[in-house]
């Protein structure tokens, strides 16, 4: 039995390897807040969701579909994707009252134990088969109705029945027939447990027959060699028959683990849907694009760790970004342009996930693999000065990326003077595109902007964060050049005071948004 509510023809593995650049996608884009809401203190949640997450860019369209198709059915109908979850997990419980396993030495103990677990899983699957016959009718996606039509063919009653009977011969109650035969060395071989005749006479018959009793050893109390060979002399019969219940217990408890790790899946999405239409926050289901095209539009797009992080809604963008490889992002300090950012990336990877995204709508091409080179602040675990670090940093993000892909920049190369690192961003971006990968740069660096405005690429678009006249930001992102200032006049009089101006008299030079500001202001007017 196969739960397939992940992929349409295999197992979701949650073991499998992160991508080496998980760390960065967690931190740069604060992710972890989302996983916590998701997960809900159960660990597995966490890390199911972590990993289908920090994997969504080896999945295709087809898979995202099919997880898009299970999660519409699994919003529509949460308890009951909750109540099958806490019988996936009872199975875990049931296991754990005792041990066994191919693992134990003793034919008959490995015998034993899984009787007792086959004995005691099977009001679980009457359970779980219930439950998929009264709701399975309600369900739409091809994963759910997949699953519950294979309970209902394969967990029939007459096949309980079945079990149940069987379970109660491998018990052994009255002891069991066993044949062998004499190989060499008189030594005993091909032995097998035999189902004995029934006793065919009635009652009467068997009171008053005078027939003579079967031969029979006796054991001595004290003979505890003799006691040790008949018990190795049973567990050769009983070896084949307590490996095959023992495969079938096993491949049960894989069913209950595996249907359980994919709903874990589910489980998070929706603890998370509820808590965004708790802060009256829109979703949607995302449409993927084939990944050659170079494709990216929303309508009311937020950022979702500024969600969860101020418990209410804040303000969303739009954008029309569809046949462009590069957007360079402009504007004013704290004007929402890192949060903008953000957005987009935790939404690329949600998509590529098979989850819903905190837009109204959302369209993007898949991306072969996405990445982050986000600055930096110096701290103690750092070998070198912040510009050698992001040098190194993106070295490693050129060894491991492919064509198709999407990189996100915010305030990279900064560390060093302006023509300095506008040079070297120019290059590396240059290079990126040449290699067909999809760049977003979020930059306060007027040389390198301004440098790609005047070369007219076609496939660039440039957008600037929105300032009104009296210095207000209005967090929304909107097509615009960009311009030689990033107004750090506004935030020297925010910090300084409305009427402070610097002590020469002239504009301080521009300020890089400051990390959280824009983050405490962001919320809707």
């Amino acid at each position: 039995m196969k739960a397939y509510l992940m992929h349409h023809d295999r197992d979701f593995d949650p073991r499998r390897p992160l991508p080496l650049n998980g760390r960065d996608l967690l931190d740069d884009l604060e992710l972890h807040g989302m996983l916590e809401t998701m997960a809900a203190d159960d660990e597995l949640v966490l890390d199911v969701c972590r990993a289908a997450l920090l994997g969504a860019t080896r999945s295709d369209a087809e898979t995202i579909r099919h997880r898009q198709q299970v999660l519409a059915d699994a919003l529509a109908h949460p308890q009951f994707i909750r109540d099958l979850y806490t019988l996936a997990t009872s199975a875990q419980e049931v296991r754990k009252k005792g041990y066994w396993g191919l693992s134990l030495h003793h034919a008959s103990g490995v015998l034993h134990g899984a009787v007792d677990f086959v004995g005691n899983i099977i009001p679980l699957l009457r359970q779980v088969r219930m439950l998929a016959a009264e709701g399975g009718v309600n369900f739409q996606s091809e994963g759910l109705r997949r699953l519950f039509s294979m309970l209902e063919a394969e967990l029939s009653d007459d096949y309980i029945a079945l079990v149940q009977q069987h379970l109660k011969t491998l018990k052994f109650s009255h002891g069991f027939v066993m044949s062998a035969r004499i190989g060499q060395g008189n030594k005993g071989r091909d032995y097998v447990i035999r189902t004995p005749n029934p006793d065919t006479r009635g009652w009467i018959r068997r009171l008053f027959d005078r027939r003579l009793p079967p031969q029979h050893y006796t054991l001595s109390p004290r003979d505890e060699a003799g006691a040790r060979a008949l018990s190795e002399l049973g567990d050769r019969g009983i070896d084949p028959v307590a490996n095959a219940v023992a495969q079938s217990a096993e491949h049960i408890m894989s069913f209950f683990m595996m249907l359980r790790t994919e709903l874990a899946f589910y489980i998070g999405c929706i603890n998370l849907h509820e808590r965004l239409m708790a802060e009256g926050q829109p979703v949607c289901m995302p449409r993927p694009l084939p990944q050659d095209e170079r494709r990216l539009a929303f309508n009311g797009l937020a950022d979702l760790a500024l969600v969860l992080k101020l418990g209410r809604k804040v303000v969303a963008n739009d954008l029309a970004a569809d046949g462009r490889d590069l957007v360079i992002i402009t504007g004013a300090n704290q004007g929402g342009k890192s949060s903008f950012l953000r957005g987009i990336g935790a939404a690329q990877l949600m998509m590529q996930s098979g989850m819903f995204v905190t837009a109204a709508a959302f369209s993007a091409n898949l991306c072969n693999g996405i990445y982050t080179h986000y600055k930096r602040e110096e701290d103690a675990g750092m070998e070198s000065g912040k510009f050698d670090e992001e040098l190194k940093r993106m070295s490693q993000i050129v060894d491991l990326i492919a064509g198709d892909a999407l990189v996100l920049f915010n305030e990279s190369f900064a560390a060093t003077n302006e023509r300095e690192g506008a040079e070297i961003a120019r290059q590396i971006v240059d290079a990126l595109l040449s290699r067909r990968i999809k760049v977003l740069f979020v930059s306060h660096q007027f040389e390198f902007s301004h440098g790609f405005l005047r070369r007219g690429l076609p496939n660039a678009l440039f957008l600037r964060a929105q300032r009104q006249d009296d210095g207000a930001r209005t967090f929304k992102i909107a097509e615009g050049e960009p311009l030689q200032t990033s107004y750090g006049l506004d935030l020297y009089r925010n910090i300084f005071g409305a009427d402070a101006a610097p002590a020469d008299g002239e504009t301080p030079a521009p300020v890089p948004e400051a990390e959280g500001e824009a983050e405490r202001r962001e919320t809707v007017p």
